[in-house]
């Protein structure tokens, strides 16, 4: 038999890091409403774990401001404030313009081909109507554009800030039409990521991330109306 010793284990991972997966997810696709309570009796029998680890969940996704901690009242999904909402999404369209820059003349042919892989299975979600999926190689995308920018700082940076908008990304590609325009502004920018164009790019990348912001603000001021609407009836 072959020499198995230098065969690592697979990793398990802790459970307060699986629950922090799932809370994210159900909060980004808005199955958690902003403001809802979450009952920790309810998610821990949902879930299948205890207290323990559905209280770190808590606290990471508080750094990443999709949670508020509230003292002696648990926690609630945190509100989408428009104006923090701009100011940060203001940052990430300079940050991925500055990725994209650095992409076109930094990263390798394998990196890019790698980047053009994660496109046309983000291309194919779309076809399905998939928008769970499709959001899953978005961010994978744009993530390994900024990481193939060679810039740790910036990487690093980004990452963090993307954690407090990921949930407004989700919702910019709720209306169909924003869903469809989205994905040929990415062949856009990969046509150019693929061309090197760092002028064209830088240009793509930041009206990518104001056209969604566009479309989330959009929704947000709709929601007061409709709620007025709604008790005036």
């Amino acid at each position: 038999m072959a020499d198995m010793q230098d065969i690592a284990p697979i990793p398990r991972r802790p459970l307060h890091e699986e629950a922090t997966d799932r809370l994210r997810d159900l909060i980004v696709q808005g199955r958690l409403a902003p403001g809802a309570r979450l009952n920790e009796r309810l998610l821990t029998a949902q879930l299948g774990l205890s207290r323990t680890p559905l209280r770190e969940a808590f606290k990471v996704l508080a750094t990443e401001g999709l949670v508020e901690l509230l003292p002696n009242r648990g926690a609630i999904v945190s509100p989408m404030d428009p104006v923090r909402l701009s100011e940060t999404l203001a940052v990430m369209g300079a940050l991925e313009a500055l990725a994209g820059e650095f992409a076109c003349r930094n990263a390798t042919d394998a990196q890019l081909n790698e980047i053009r892989a994660l496109h046309y299975e983000m291309l194919a979600y779309h076809a399905r109507g998939d928008l769970a999926g499709y959001f899953k190689f978005n961010q994978a995308i744009h993530l390994k554009i900024v990481k193939y920018s060679g810039n740790a700082v910036l990487y690093n940076v980004y990452r963090q800030l993307n954690g407090n908008v990921r949930r407004a990304r989700y919702m910019a590609n709720l209306s169909q039409e924003r869903w469809d325009a989205a994905v040929r502004e990415h062949d856009e920018i990969l046509a150019a990521l693929g061309a090197r164009n760092v002028g064209r790019i830088k240009a793509l990348l930041s009206d990518h991330l104001a056209h969604k912001l566009a479309s989330v603000l959009g929704e947000l001021h709709a929601e007061p109306r409709a709620l007025s609407a709604r008790q005036a009836a």
